[in-house]
């Protein structure tokens, strides 16, 4: 972990994806500049927090933050560049989005996208750093509820469940009735199955 002098003057953004393992559905990414006078809290890694709790977290984060923007990269960008740059690709178009232009983006992970700014990569950024945990959040919710309208559009394959994600149900969904328009075709699953038939 490295030392990151970080004060209230410097424009911090943090930038962080969710979608990046499912076998369907867009990969999201969020920015967040955090207001250093209206701290939230109860920030952590989207995955360790309750639904209900990113929902509320979600809704302070858009009301107190200096600025957040959310981004994504569609199935087809996913399955034409390859789901590393299609992140990048959201990631870079979240921080676009923002009506602030940060002097620094902290990014969760180790690939950084490329920005106007300076950028440095955090390993498990999303639990060390508030803004990346917001970041998380926004991307995480804003995933959730794309995968909600999409489970409408095609409830065979429970997609309100599983998000998205290679578990034993989806699988077994995706069996049975074949791959969908939003299943990510270079994906090692969706693919095997579309070699199939």
């Amino acid at each position: 972990m490295f030392a990151l002098q970080l004060t209230d003057d410097i424009i911090v953004a943090g930038v962080d994806e969710a979608g990046r393992g499912p076998l369907a559905g867009d990969v999201f990414a969020a920015a967040v500049i955090l207001d250093p006078k209206k701290p939230i809290a109860g920030l952590a890694d989207s995955k360790t927090l309750k639904a209900q709790t990113r929902e509320r977290l979600a809704d302070q984060i858009r009301s107190n933050a200096l600025s957040w923007s959310i981004a994504s990269a569609t199935v087809e960008e996913i399955d034409s560049l390859n789901i590393l740059q299609a992140t990048l690709l959201a990631m870079r178009r979240a921080v676009d989005g923002l009506h602030l232009a940060p002097q620094i983006a902290l990014v969760d992970g180790n690939q950084p996208p490329r920005l106007t700014c300076e950028v440095r990569t955090i390993i498990k950024g999303d639990a060390l750093f508030p803004a990346i945990s917001a970041a998380s959040i926004l991307a995480k919710t804003a995933r959730d509820h794309d995968l909600l309208l999409i489970h409408a559009q095609y409830p065979d394959y429970a997609f309100d469940l599983h998000k998205g994600y290679g578990t034993a149900l989806h699988l077994e969904r995706l069996k049975k009735f074949g791959p969908c328009p939003i299943h990510r075709r270079s994906f090692s699953p969706v693919k095997a199955l579309l070699k199939q038939s």
